[in-house]
């Protein structure tokens, strides 16, 4: 049978459980630890907040297996400081054990339906909002579905971190009363999820059905529980712990410059190039870097090799020319892929995450195959040929073509699911976080590694920039959508790395929904990179695109999930308020100032001052901002 004391001394928890039916094969099953469950006895006066709170660290339920008498004998152990809980899992029988998840909570919660819910999804694709009874799919392609991860009946399934906001009053619109975070504050070799229902809570270690030795014990990753009045102090904790265990990189502001994706796409020529060049030189010197983004290579994999881009042309041709005229190149590369038709896949099949057949697999089989010139292959970062590869590969681009900033595109299939690997002792997160250090190598320790299409966690303490959004499209769904996954993000700029909100965009776009997206661009304080062909840019939008030149580092901070009014704080008695509309109606905002000396505010984009209205024991004013549009304000008090 299964026990769980409480060790008041060492304040952690343990959890034990023998079985006489040790003598089952080692992978004959896969272990499911649940250290959680029923509170002994919550006071009444306890919000849902609070009872929640209590309920995680008070759960003393058995550790069972997924299959009652399955399972091996394992202790979990949690050992809390603060509000800090670093989980143990040893092997105390005389058998080796595969160790599917475990368990580390798993409780009832007494919250609304309508509570405020936010949580991150595996990969940068994917994130969940909406409330607890209401989840609602913010990016387009879910984990669950397009990525094909696992999510259990009836839960929804976040990773990393999830925020719990329960509403006031009547109104879900009414003041948050004791948000809640959860969150993993590591992901050294375990991916850590949560599993979320109106009437439960439970956190997973997922471990990969990795096999633990008897007597042997894993350090598990570590996460955090806390509450508190405002979301965005939570977060910013949270970002605090995190880069406690995942020291950020040092790449010391966030990027300016030209992408070529959003106006030329694959088919951008060198003209097209160099006439972004001269648009640079004349109307933006600081925009430093041009970004090539894909175009150049023959297929996905051989990215040292000639294509038909640039007519012919070898790609580092363009970048000396980037070079000559004073910028910086930027390059696209995505490292952990290759197409059926590359030469790397024809002459190293042994480079490859293997199928059961031991022969390359083909990603489709498993999850999403890959957008252009797929299915995909993914190249195995357990293997040592692999990281000698990737190394190499990068100190060409850096050394010979002079590249310091690459955005490395498509790196979550660095940890795809499912597959056999070289290394079997290495989790999927490993593979994929080894695989990254070898590429630093190549790129060397000062160059600007942005991630994109990347799972988030795994990638703490990996990369300079983070992608923090869906690509940008020129319509007001591509906007709004793109907009909530960047702001949701916020906290993560200038704490973990910096954020990159997608190219800012003002061609095809109604006025308002132009301005909309310029502020969005603005309060995510993250690199700001130009999508439109500048060459042809109408004069009127110049101004955006230098106003955006200097990105702040500094993103908004919002009280809550409405995502309505946020303030970005800069030097001392100098604010930015961002004001959205996302409605189909007008919305009037009021900011509130205490009485004494008026504030100065300013419209951002045109200058134009605001009439500030005093009373004996405020000041206000009054914004009335129209449907799909943002107003940005320069407040100097």
């Amino acid at each position: 049978m299964g026990c769980m004391s409480w060790d008041r001394t060492e304040n952690r928890y343990l959890g034990r459980y023998t079985s006489s039916m040790m003598q089952f094969a080692m992978r004959g099953f896969t272990a499911v630890l649940i250290a959680c469950a029923s509170l002994q006895s919550v006071s009444h006066a306890q919000t849902p907040a609070e009872s929640l709170m209590t309920r995680v660290r008070e759960a003393k339920s058995p550790v069972r297996g997924k299959d009652l008498g399955t399972t091996a004998g394992l202790e979990v152990s949690i050992r809390w400081n603060g509000d800090i809980a670093s989980p143990t899992l040893r092997n105390i029988s005389a058998t080796p054990v595969a160790v599917g998840e475990v368990v580390l909570f798993d409780i009832e919660h007494d919250l609304a339906p309508e509570t405020r819910f936010y949580g991150e999804g595996l990969q940068m694709l994917a994130q969940t909002a909406g409330t607890l009874a209401l989840p609602e799919d913010v990016g387009e392609y879910p984990d669950r579905s397009h990525y094909r991860l696992p999510e259990p009946e009836g839960f929804r399934r976040v990773y990393g971190v999830c925020v719990l906001e329960p509403q006031g009053g009547v109104a879900p619109t009414s003041a948050v009363h004791g948000t809640v975070v959860a969150a993993f504050t590591s992901c050294h070799r375990f991916v850590g999820a949560f599993d979320v229902s109106p009437t439960r809570l439970r956190a997973i270690i997922d471990c990969e059905d990795l096999v633990l030795q008897p007597g042997d014990s894993w350090t598990l990753e570590s996460f955090i529980l806390q509450r508190g009045d405002s979301h965005g102090a939570l977060l910013d904790s949270l970002a605090r712990e995190i880069a406690r265990a995942h020291p950020r990189t040092s790449y010391p502001a966030p990027p300016t410059g030209w992408c070529s994706w959003y106006c030329f796409g694959p088919r951008v020529t060198a003209k097209d190039v160099l006439d972004n060049l001269a648009a640079m030189k004349a109307d933006f010197p600081e925009l430093t870097f041009v970004q090539i983004d894909d175009g150049y290579q023959p297929t996905m994999g051989d990215w040292l090799d000639t294509g038909p881009g640039f007519g012919g042309q070898p790609v580092e041709n363009i970048l000396a020319e980037i070079r000559a005229q004073g910028r910086e190149p930027a390059i696209w590369v995505a490292p952990f892929i290759a197409s059926p038709d590359s030469r790397v896949l024809r002459e190293h099949p042994d480079w490859f995450v293997q199928g059961d057949d031991r022969k390359p697999l083909s990603s489709d089989r498993v999850m999403f195959g890959g957008w252009r010139l797929g299915p995909w292959y993914v190249l195995d970062g357990t293997n040592p040929a692999v990281l000698a590869h990737f190394e190499s590969l990068f100190r060409v681009m850096r050394e010979k073509w002079g590249v310091r900033y690459f955005k490395l595109d498509a790196i979550f299939w660095g940890m795809m699911h499912g597959g056999l690997r070289h290394n079997a002792m290495r989790t999927r997160v490993e593979a994929y976080r080894d695989g990254m250090t070898a590429i630093r190598r190549g790129a060397g320790d000062d160059a600007y590694i942005l991630g994109c299409n990347h799972p988030i966690w795994p990638s703490l303490g990996l990369i300079d920039g983070s992608r923090s959004s869906l690509d940008i499209e020129r319509n007001w769904r591509s906007v709004s959508r793109t907009g909530r996954e960047n702001l949701l993000r916020g906290w993560q700029n200038g704490a973990l790395w910096w954020n990159d909100p997608d190219t800012i965009v003002q061609t095809g776009l109604a006025p308002s929904e132009a301005r909309f997206h310029a502020t969005l661009v603005a309060a995510t304080g993250g690199a700001v990179l130009a999508g439109d062909d500048l060459s042809r840019l109408p004069r009127n939008k110049v101004p955006v695109i230098q106003a955006l030149s200097k990105p702040t580092g500094v993103a908004a901070k919002f009280r809550d999930l409405s995502l309505s009014h946020g303030v970005i704080p800069l030097e001392k008695g100098h604010t930015r308020h961002a004001m959205f509309n996302w409605s189909d109606e007008p919305r009037e905002f009021v900011l509130s100032f205490s009485s004494g000396k008026l504030p100065r505010i300013r419209d951002f984009w045109d200058g134009t001052p605001l009439e500030v209205v005093a009373s004996p024991d405020e000041s206000t004013v009054v914004i009335r901002v129209d449907p799909h549009d943002a107003r940005l304000l320069d407040v100097h008090e």
